[in-house]
């Protein structure tokens, strides 16, 4: 039995030898892989940087001598004239393949990271789940805020309110700068709107319980509950829209939704403006009363201004952006007929 034992062992030893040595082979092909993956990442990237050079001159060529010619050779200027203006968006997708350098404010929070997503099925993983994310957290603070409305009043609760806007706003932001690195196209005030969204949590975190603060309280929850369900209706109605809008191939695979209004939500979103607007006002009433308040001769709480200043920029950021967007989707619209 001793005898036989052995054998197995000795057997399996064997076999797990050669196993082992496969293994050291399939290894040594995948750093291989890497190396070669690694030398084609850096020869596309500066491919990319001597097209773009290459283009930029030729565009300013071909706007110089676009009126000159006729015939043939104005024909074969404005086919150039068109593929110039493609260009941008395809050396975009291409770079949103490679690893690139991170902004400052990554760089700040997480170090010079390579964050580049190299596989569209990772990069849609980490977009559903930054949008999972957005919505599980929005419906936690709505419950919280419903909470501390209408059943507590306590102000350590609020403080872990706040705290965990704070916390929400911040991871946000990072999510977005990674997801933006990675071919998002959040551009313009919404992506500066959760930074500052983040600097007045934590201004309201730090404000200490007193008669001004509660003064504030009911109208600062009853906010965020009515954010907290706005932002309910927007991720739903604007996860549908962009699902048709990609089906469509009208809408970037890794566009996300948004807390405000963009052009591709028009069709059939626009019962969202009455709310968004009714939120984009109720954002400078905080702002005037807490205006009000700082003037108050027994005002010496720092927080108070602080708040004012943060929700009054929210307003002007918010209200003139979806007006803009608004306006600017109206204007198209007339044009199309005409054009036609």
């Amino acid at each position: 039995k001793m005898v036989q034992g052995l054998t197995d062992v000795l057997k399996e030893w064997k076999c797990l030898e050669e196993e082992y040595q496969q293994l050291q082979e399939t290894h040594r092909m995948y750093l291989k892989k890497l190396e070669e993956i690694s030398e084609l990442q850096n020869h596309c990237s500066s491919s990319i940087s001597h097209q773009r050079k290459r283009v930029k001159e030729l565009s300013h060529v071909v706007k110089k001598y676009g009126k000159a010619p006729s015939g043939e050779d104005a024909k074969y200027l404005v086919e150039i004239n068109e593929k110039i203006k493609m260009r941008p968006n395809a050396f975009f997708e291409m770079e949103s393949f490679l690893p690139k350098e991170n902004g400052l404010y990554l760089n700040l929070v997480l170090g010079n990271v390579n964050i580049t997503l190299l596989s569209k099925q990772s990069k849609f993983a980490y977009k559903d789940e930054y949008e999972k994310f957005k919505l599980y957290l929005t419906v936690i603070l709505l419950l919280f805020s419903f909470i501390c409305y209408f059943f507590v009043n306590y102000r350590f609760l609020d403080a872990i309110l706040n705290f965990l806007l704070l916390w929400y706003y911040c991871t946000l932001t990072i999510r977005e700068s990674i997801l933006i690195t990675n071919g998002s196209r959040i551009k313009g005030w919404w992506v500066s709107h959760h930074y500052i969204s983040a600097f007045l949590s934590g201004i309201m975190l730090t404000w200490p319980d007193g008669n001004l603060y509660k003064t504030f309280r009911n109208q600062f929850l009853a906010y965020s509950l009515y954010q907290s369900f706005v932002q309910c209706l927007q991720y739903y109605y604007q996860s549908g829209c962009l699902y048709r809008l990609r089906a469509l191939g009208e809408r970037h695979n890794m566009d996300l939704t948004v807390e405000g209004f963009q052009s591709w939500m028009w069709k059939g979103l626009t019962f969202l403006l009455p709310f968004l607007f009714f939120g984009h006002f109720w954002q400078l009433f905080n702002g005037l009363s807490l205006f009000r308040m700082a003037q108050l001769p027994d005002c010496n709480d720092w927080q108070v201004f602080m708040c004012s200043l943060c929700f009054l920029i929210l307003f002007m950021g918010n209200f003139f952006t979806t007006v803009a967007v608004v306006r600017q989707k109206i204007k198209s619209r007339s044009q199309k007929p005409k054009s036609l």
